[in-house]
């Protein structure tokens, strides 16, 4: 299986503190990859870094066979690399429909000349969009919500909506930062439902950052455990939980990394 994204000595600085410290990692197209490791292991600068929300100190970001190191974001958008965050970022003020069609770039309707002397053109490729917005939210099962203010919507449901939002453009790796954090248990289920048919049946490719051990458990293989600004481990789930170094480094010597 090819990889679709390469790191190599990824470095990030801030003044005297190295976040992230010589980080070398690969991402097999069509997998869903883990990211896990305790807090202020780097996790989170390095999703920032790849996704070019944050300048590198050094070292070189690959996908897809191009360079992209230090890459904006908008450019990264364009190309299929997506980003989810840990707080969702809606428009709170948007129905869930509305959400969703925002994010196409360059719609025809955002240019006043096309308003103006190519209405057609305009009301049909908004059409285009709103159907392809529905057949996202039924997707997810969040139909009966597409009229629904997205300020509205619980904390699940808004993770949800954002997944969503990947699947409005031709993605081909979306990150995940801690999709989980702040959800039920059951919207959990229908988060990790959902990753699991778009990287069946769409083909993504997902690389997560999580805590929740039950969730990596269930979709992830294989598991990366950051450490450190670094990549202290890489394999399966069940033998990360063996593993002596990476118990030491979650909880210390003599504990058992468990499921939550």
């Amino acid at each position: 299986m090819e990889n679709i994204l390469e790191i190599n000595g990824l470095t990030k600085t801030f003044g005297g503190l190295t976040a992230v410290s010589d980080c070398s990692l690969k991402v097999k197209k069509g997998s869903i990859t883990g990211i896990i490791g305790p807090n202020g292991s780097g996790k989170t600068t390095l999703f920032n870094l790849i996704a070019g929300n944050l300048k590198t100190t050094g070292g070189t970001v690959m996908f897809n066979d191009e360079n992209i190191t230090d890459v904006p974001s908008y450019e990264l958008f364009s190309k299929g690399l997506l980003r989810t965050f840990q707080i969702a970022h809606e428009f709170t003020n948007l129905s869930v429909l509305e959400n969703l069609m925002m994010v196409p770039g360059n719609q025809s309707g955002e240019k006043l000349v096309n308003v103006m002397l190519r209405p057609q053109l305009v009301k049909n490729e908004e059409e285009q969009i709103k159907n392809k917005a529905k057949e996202v939210v039924e997707f997810l099962n969040l139909g009966h919500l597409s009229n629904e203010l997205a300020g509205n919507l619980s904390g699940g449901q808004k993770k949800l909506l954002e997944l969503g939002r990947t699947m409005m453009v031709d993605a081909k790796l979306v990150l995940l930062d801690e999709v989980g954090a702040g959800v039920n248990r059951t919207l959990l289920k229908d988060l990790g439902t959902a990753i699991e048919k778009l990287n069946k049946e769409k083909g993504y490719t997902f690389c997560m950052i999580e805590h929740d051990m039950d969730f990596i458990s269930r979709l992830c293989d294989p598991v990366i455990v950051m450490a450190e600004g670094s990549v202290l481990f890489e394999g399966s789930v069940d033998d990360a939980k063996k593993d002596e170094k990476v118990i030491e480094s979650y909880l210390g010597r003599g504990s058992k990394l468990k499921d939550n």
